[in-house]
């Protein structure tokens, strides 16, 4: 394009060409720049993706293959027996049991610990007199170690000492067996890892709410919009994003409990068969038996659900999450 005898830089596809000027060529070299960013858009990519490979890519190749084997004592003498392991699992009822108790345990725990840490962070979003206080009380769970957490709940459990059956006898009511009885082990166990992640949760819901602009809420007051619709029609909506990555990471949480269990429940527990876990079936038959390629097998089995779940909530995403 030429104006008042000037030539100028001409633009194709986002990339700047040589234009004759006179006698003289100006020659822009955009490109250099676009792939230093490349060049350290990777270096910095890097680490991360070696993390990610050796720690995670690796060892499931690695699974898959020791799937196929039976192993001796210390991990020595592998026999190669190809799809016997999966065939033993699909037959072993204890297995079965096993997912049926992951079930249940991730149904009571995830829907609660969504819900209420959506009303956590939307109350502790106002203003208010002692807010990060709050905050930081409700996110401690978080960060104490399970196995201090688990010993803590354990004792409050107690059938003959424990703090609740305390609290229900000094109302004249009978003591609850909270922990041995088969029929509601598996609420008790949900219940501490629903305490344990809802401030988790209320962080990451009150990111999403603060993205929220002001003038939404303000222009529906002027409607006349109640507390509740706003609550319905403006924050849920818009904070379905941050909704779908919590379920899809408290979901694969939830299928993967070990800690709780192992440490609150032991063998002679009469509600250990209703609410031991795949992980705790994968752990029993890798190190304690020593039959790692039995344990692969029941790893995938884990895997595959929890792939099969996960793309099913991809697909579902589409009706319900709103991006815009």
């Amino acid at each position: 394009m030429k104006r008042a005898g000037l030539a100028w830089p001409a633009f194709s596809n986002g990339h700047v060409k040589e234009v004759p000027m006179g006698e003289k060529t100006v020659q822009y070299k955009g490109t250099n720049q676009k792939r230093s960013e490349f060049i350290w858009g990777w270096l910095f990519l890097l680490p991360t993706m070696i993390g990610l490979i050796i720690l995670n890519i690796i060892p499931i190749f690695q699974t898959i293959y020791q799937s196929f084997f039976k192993t001796g004592a210390f991990g020595k003498g592998n026999v190669f027996i190809g799809f016997d392991n999966y065939t033993k699992m699909f037959q072993d009822a204890s297995v079965w049991q096993a997912l049926l108790n992951t079930f249940k345990y991730a149904i009571v725990e995830v829907p609660f610990s969504i819900i209420i840490a959506i009303v956590l962070a939307v109350l502790l979003n106002r203003k208010m007199r002692g807010r990060t206080i709050y905050r930081t009380i409700y996110f401690l769970p978080m960060v104490a170690a399970p196995a201090a957490v688990a010993m803590v709940w354990r004792w409050l459990y107690n059938s003959e000492f424990g703090l609740l059956n305390h609290l229900l006898n000094s109302i004249g009511l009978k003591s609850v067996n909270w922990i041995s009885n088969p029929n509601i082990a598996y609420i008790s166990i949900a219940v501490v890892g629903i305490w344990s992640v809802i401030g988790y949760n209320m962080v990451l819901f009150l990111a999403g709410l603060q993205e929220i602009p002001r003038d939404y809420y303000e222009a529906a007051e002027i409607d006349g919009a109640s507390g509740v619709k706003q609550f319905f029609h403006i924050t849920l909506p818009l904070i379905s994003p941050t909704m779908f990555f919590v379920s899809v990471t408290r979901i694969i949480g939830a299928l993967q409990v070990f800690d709780t269990i192992y440490m609150m429940l032991d063998k002679t527990n009469p509600a250990f068969a209703k609410t031991q876990s795949l992980v705790y079936l994968f752990y029993k038959y890798s190190f304690l038996e020593s039959n790692k390629g039995y344990g692969s097998a029941i790893v995938m089995l884990l895997l595959l659900v929890i792939m099969l779940i996960t793309v099913i909530q991809m697909i579902c995403q589409k009706k319900w999450v709103n991006y815009n």
